[in-house]
This record gives structure tokens, C-alpha cells and sequence, in this order.
């Protein structure tokens, strides 16, 4: 039976006093639990603004981490949610849950059976939850509710702890490695590669002054999400950002659209209107495009910003204005400096802390999460119960280039989840027994069938390329990247590896015939997050 002795309670107590102080205290709060409860997959979800965020997992597919739950929309999550004690729910509840089908080493299609979920409260209020399930019927009946409600005691100050220590340190710029829990959700950036890390490290850094800052990077990468958390770290988070798109303005309307202009001003300007300048006052304005902007109105934005003084058209009066400039590119604003396409003063001007987004495929390891985080907001919109991804789908997303970077991510999972909603509607209508042993458990499956958009140049060239290495196959293909393909290739491997033995990394170092710790160092370099084994 799944008993909790007080040896246990104590271990358990030991063992969240040493996690707060560690960098992966989030993860260590998670695999204490795991310790003191055997399991199949732990979670721990941090509550914000009534979204739960998962912080640290064990036992589920990667891209749970990129999944944000409204606690409305999910009943088992609000159930837990709506009370300070521990929730048991029966092998036959009704509801769904939202781990169905997530449980690595086991098949895609099969439901969680036993499901209990401990809220952490602090003070009256919710701070978050931690859920524990299995495979296996019945696991958590017979567990002492008093240990039960000891154990989210001790959980829920310590994650109190962690979330301060967190805040602390990311105050002093050494908050690197864990998504912020209080950073907005609609303009979160989700990610944990090194390159992210850099990134937010970056903005962090210069989010508080007044410099001008001058994002680059390519089409799709989020260049506007960065210039929102610039803004929302800054000291003018409270006051407007304006955002203005230099490519999308008619050439006559510019210097009306950044400066305003008077009524009579010229034809069609019946009233007076405040420039985007005036409207960002106080705040910050983001000049999206700005390689896009005509040679000719370059100097009176740079006067504009040098002096902070706009002039409306058709006005002679200069009106001083207190703004901080954020600018945008996908052009690499040196070369049109250098073929005298853009103004080597407003370049500087511009340019006094630049910023590079990194593409899509240099952020190693965090398309899984991103991919999750897409495939839960489409779950919602299509209304599904659930919506998940198979492992070789998260292979082949990890094994394309994505020469459309985030958006182009975003409008794969949004169309691969529209196929495999008709996929599975079609096979609930055909009454066939298997369709419907499959689709009584309410999951929505994302199979690489799925992926129409990569078929080009992933799904086939790629599987031709790790199936067919032959040196004939080679010389027939018109070129390959060694080091991604061999990656790729290693990455499979211990996925597969991790799965076969139920995330036990020992098992796996010998399946794969290497050492652990250097299995581990491997699956850190490839972006595999590397769990601390626990031994129960």
C-alpha cells in the first residue's frame, strides 16, 4: 500500500529544507514529494491571476512545461483548487483529467486512472497545487489524509520560500534557469535554452534604465514580445506603450502618423489628431519595422529623439515629450548602414543596447515546450478535452529547420490540431470498436501524419536521411547538417531510452551502453532536461 510513515515525514521535511536553497528548488520540491509518495508523475503548478503553471514536473512528456491551465476550464484542477484539503478522485470519475494520455512510457491513448491533488495554501490564499498520478487504480486510496494535509503544509511554505528567493534573485540579475511565475501571461516567453536564458538575462538587464534599444531578428522570432517585457520591467510599465508598424504607413502619412497634425494641415485632415509620439508621453513607443522607414523621414525621427521634441504638420509650435524608444527590425540595420539604405546617426541612436532574438533552431530543447503551450490554447478554442503530441510529432518538430521561427510553430499546431480534431471526430462517427475504445478516453492526439506543413522538408527528407545513412544515400541527397541530423539522431535515442525504462535514467545509461553521468551531461548539451534520479 502506499503508506506515508512518520520516517517518511521527516525525510520529506529534511528534504524541502535543503531544496529552497538549491537552483533547482522547484524541481527538488517535486522529487521530494515523489520520495515520500510513489507515483507515476508529480507536478508542481504555481497559481497566477487563477492559471496554473507548471514549475517542475516528473514522469510526463516535455511538453507539459509549456502548458498554461485556466483553473475554470479544467474541472479536476478547479476541484482541487476550490478547497485547503487533498483530493482523492476516484478510478471512474467522470472528469477529465488534464495529464490523459501524458504519462511517459505508456501509450498515448491511455487515461490516467488514479489522480490526487494537494492545494497549497499560505495564508488564505491559493499559491498553487501539486498533483500526483498513475497508471494504476487505486494507488493513493489508502494514503492518512492528516500525512496528506502535513505534506501541503510544508509544500506550500516552501514553495512560498522558493517564489521569494526567486523574485529576489531575479531582482539581482541571477534568475536564469526557471520561468518567471510573475511575468504576464498573454506576454510570457516560454523557453528555457541557454539562448533564452541570454535573452531574459538581457532584458533584465536593461528593462530598468532609459536606453534605446534596437531588437533584431528574424521574421516570426517575437521580437514585439520582447519589447513588451522591456516595457513591463521598466519604470514605465504604468504608462501606455504605443506600437507603430514603419512598413504599414503610406509615405505621405508618416510624419503625421509619429508627429500628429492640425485640422487643414493637408487634404482629407478635417480634425487634429496627436501623433503617436503624444500618445506614448511618458511611456515607451515601439517603432516595429524601422528598416522599413524612408531615407527622407529618418532625420526628423532622429531629431525627434535626440531632443525629445515632436512638431505636429502644419503647426509651428514644439511641444517637448518624455518617451523612450523601442525599435524593431528583421534587417540587419549594419549592412543598410553601409549601403546607404539607412542613417548611420539614427543607426547609433537607435542602437545604444541592442538586442538579438534567437531564431527557432538555436534554442535547443525548447520546442517541445512551445509546442505544448500552443497545443493547450487550441485545445481550448476547439473545445477539446484533450490535446496532445506523439512522440515522433515532437521528433519531427525538433528535427525541421523552421525558417518561420515561433509564428511559423504556432500555425503548424494550429493546423495539426484542426486534422487530428477531424481525424478524431470522423473515427467516433465510423462506430468501429477500436475508435471507440480510443476516443472514450477523450484525448486528441497530434501524430506526425499531422504535421501537413514540414512535410517538405523534414518528414521526408529527414526519415530518409536517419533510416538510409548509407554513403550511396548520402551523395544522392543535395545536403544535409551532420551535427543537427547526429543530434537529432542522439535525442531519439535517449528519449526512447528514458521511455522504455519509465524515466529511470540509471536504466537508460545501460540500455545505451554509457555511463549515467555521462548520459546526463549529453542529454543537458542536447536540451533534454535532466531529472535527479530518486531512489523510493
Amino acid at each position: 500500500m502506499n503508506q506515508v510513515s512518520n520516517n517518511a515525514l521527516l525525510s520529506f521535511a529534511l528534504d524541502l529544507a535543503s531544496a529552497v536553497t538549491q537552483p533547482n528548488r522547484f524541481e527538488q520540491l517535486v522529487y521530494a514529494v515523489r520520495a515520500t509518495i510513489n507515483c507515476d508523475a508529480v507536478v508542481l503548478l504555481v497559481n497566477h491571476d487563477g492559471v496554473l503553471i507548471p514549475m517542475a514536473q516528473r514522469g510526463l512528456t516535455e511538453d507539459l512545461m509549456g502548458r498554461r491551465f485556466i483553473i475554470d476550464e479544467h474541472p479536476r484542477l478547479k476541484a482541487i483548487s476550490s478547497g485547503h484539503y487533498p483530493v482523492r478522485f476516484p478510478a471512474d470519475s467522470d472528469l477529465p483529467d488534464p495529464y490523459d494520455g501524458m504519462v511517459l512510457g505508456h501509450d498515448e491513448n491511455l487515461p490516467v486512472h488514479s489522480c490526487m491533488g494537494v492545494p497549497l495554501y499560505l495564508e488564505g490564499k491559493l499559491i498553487g497545487i501539486v498533483t500526483l498520478d498513475s497508471i494504476m487504480p487505486g494507488v493513493f486510496d489508502d494514503i492518512d489524509a492528516r500525512a496528506l494535509e502535513i505534506i501541503g503544509t510544508m509544500a506550500a511554505m516552501t514553495l512560498n520560500t522558493a517564489i521569494l528567493m526567486e523574485q529576489l534573485e531575479s531582482k539581482s540579475q541571477h534568475a536564469q534557469h526557471v520561468l518567471k511565475v510573475i511575468s504576464e501571461q498573454s506576454h510570457e516567453m516560454i523557453g528555457q535554452s541557454k539562448a533564452m536564458q541570454d535573452l531574459k538575462q538581457s532584458i533584465n538587464l536593461v528593462a530598468p534604465s532609459d536606453f534605446a534599444i534596437l531588437i533584431e531578428g528574424e521574421t516570426g522570432v517575437g521580437k514585439e514580445l520582447v519589447a513588451r517585457a522591456l516595457h513591463e520591467h521598466s519604470s514605465r510599465s504604468d504608462a501606455p506603450m504605443v506600437y507603430v508598424n514603419c512598413a504599414a504607413i503610406p509615405y505621405h502619412l508618416i510624419e503625421s502618423e509619429l508627429f500628429g497634425h492640425v485640422k487643414g494641415a493637408f487634404t482629407g485632415a478635417n480634425r487634429d489628431r496627436d501623433g503617436k509620439f503624444l500618445l506614448a508621453d511618458g511611456g515607451t513607443l515601439l517603432l516595429d519595422e524601422i528598416g522599413e522607414l524612408p531615407l527622407e523621414v529618418q532625420g526628423t525621427l532622429l531629431r525627434a529623439i535626440q531632443n525629445q521634441e515632436i512638431q505636429a504638420v502644419g503647426k509651428d509650435q514644439i511641444r517637448k515629450v518624455n518617451v523612450r524608444i523601442i525599435a524593431a527590425t528583421n534587417r540587419h540595420l549594419e549592412t543598410e548602414v553601409a549601403e546607404n539604405r539607412f542613417r548611420a546617426d539614427l543607426f547609433h541612436r537607435l542602437s545604444v543596447f541592442p538586442i538579438h532574438v534567437p531564431p527557432l533552431r538555436d534554442r535547443q530543447g525548447d520546442i517541445p515546450l512551445l509546442a505544448g503551450f500552443f497545443a493547450e490554447r487550441f485545445c481550448r478554442k476547439l473545445g477539446l478535452q484533450q490535446l496532445t503530441l506523439s512522440a515522433s510529432a515532437i521528433n519531427l518538430l525538433e528535427a525541421y529547420h523552421w525558417p518561420g521561427n515561433v509564428r511559423e510553430l504556432e500555425h503548424v499546431i494550429s493546423r495539426a490540431a484542426l486534422f487530428s480534431k477531424a481525424e478524431s471526430s470522423k473515427a467516433e462517427s465510423s462506430k468501429a470498436e477500436s475508435a471507440k475504445a480510443d476516443n472514450a478516453t477523450g484525448i486528441t492526439v497530434i501524430s506526425s501524419a499531422h504535421l501537413t506543413g514540414l512535410q517538405i522538408d523534414s518528414s521526408v527528407q529527414e526519415k530518409k536521411q536517419k533510416h538510409d545513412t548509407s554513403p550511396l544515400a548520402l551523395d544522392n541527397q543535395k545536403s544535409i547538417d551532420l551535427r543537427l541530423e547526429t543530434e537529432a539522431y542522439q535525442r531519439d535515442l535517449i528519449r526512447k531510452a528514458l521511455e522504455t525504462n519509465q524515466g529511470n535514467w540509471t536504466k537508460a545509461a545501460q540500455q545505451l551502453s554509457m555511463d549515467r553521468a555521462n548520459l546526463a551531461r549529453l542529454a543537458k548539451r542536447l536540451g533534454i532536461v535532466v531529472a535527479k534520479e530518486v531512489r523510493i
